[in-house]
């Protein structure tokens, strides 16, 4: 499967303009739901949504083909300016070989959420070159703090070059290095190892996060991937939130034994991932971290115009 080498910025997000919402993933609650969509409605875009968002099968929000087509058709749709995910869970991994990538080439759009959704936001820049965003989805947006909001709408309004810094830093290892931002869930990263799909951490930073995994899965699943040999040639870590992952100096001490030997800067207790703040983070643009001052900064605007 050809990998895209060029990166391609989606537009900017204006006032007025219209965002499609989809569930690519798993059903969602629909009374918070409907509270992202009013979030949305407040920072002065026009949700929209089809009925067959609601549709169900067992854990997953659809059919695979159902799901894909979903994708597709907001990519298409010249009136949409942006595409949000209502919710991750699982499903987005089974439909990967129904995409066509072509498709997201052709219209390059903002498209944005987290957990799951890293599937499809590692996906769409691997193969694509698409630029994408981590960031909060419909059944959280509603309840987001206002640093959610506010970061949500630096990256996607302003156009200018942001810079994520951690309110409580964690060095776990010193240094500063520069290198496009990846990464997202690591369940979901784990996963893609050894498939068509794996992405090519080589010179990346990598952003990791998590919720609900003891210590000894995240070990088995860092361990995993690096016998894989996902992590050769990375160019630093950045650690969001590791919600109920149990006691993070564990969690911490796992990331220090497993890169002990790479020299690379890592810095954790980032706001993004399954926790609030979920600030917003552009995937696929370039930036520099600097794990002693507690801070990502990015080189330049992850959206055009």
């Amino acid at each position: 499967m050809p990998v895209s080498s060029a990166i391609l910025l989606p537009g900017r997000l204006c006032p007025g303009d219209t965002v499609a919402v989809i569930a690519p993933s798993s059903p969602f609650d629909r009374e918070k739901f409907y509270k992202g969509i009013a979030a949305l409605a407040d920072m002065g875009l026009r949700p929209v949504f089809s009925e067959q968002v609601f549709e169900t099968q067992g854990y997953l929000a659809g059919p695979d083909a159902h799901r894909a087509r979903l994708i597709h058709e907001s990519f298409v749709d010249p009136d949409v300016k942006g595409i949000f995910c209502a919710r991750g869970g699982y499903g987005a991994l089974r439909f990967l070989p129904l995409i066509d990538f072509t498709v997201i080439s052709a219209h390059p759009k903002v498209f944005i959420g987290c957990s799951d959704v890293s599937v499809l936001l590692n996906a769409f820049f691997n193969q694509c070159g698409l630029v994408t965003f981590h960031g909060p989805m419909m059944e959280s947006l509603g309840m987001a703090t206002q640093a959610t909001r506010q970061a949500l709408a630096d990256a996607l309004f302003s156009g200018n070059p942001i810079v994520v810094a951690s309110e409580h830093p964690v060095t776990i290892f010193s240094g500063l290095s520069s290198g496009i931002v990846s990464g997202g869930n690591l369940t979901t990263l784990c996963h893609l190892t050894g498939t068509p799909y794996q992405p090519d951490f080589s010179g990346k930073i990598l952003m990791l996060e998590d919720v609900g995994e003891q210590p000894y899965r995240i070990d088995r699943m860092l361990t995993h991937m690096r016998l894989a040999g996902c992590f050769e040639g990375i160019a630093g870590l950045a650690l969001g939130s590791f919600k109920n992952c149990g006691e993070m100096d564990q969690v911490y001490r796992i990331f220090e034994e497993l890169f002990a030997g790479d020299a690379i800067p890592i810095l954790a207790g980032f706001d993004m991932g399954h926790d609030e703040p979920n600030l917003t983070i552009p995937l696929g643009i370039p930036a520099t971290l600097d794990a002693d001052n507690g801070r990502l900064t990015y080189h330049g605007s992850a959206v055009a115009g």
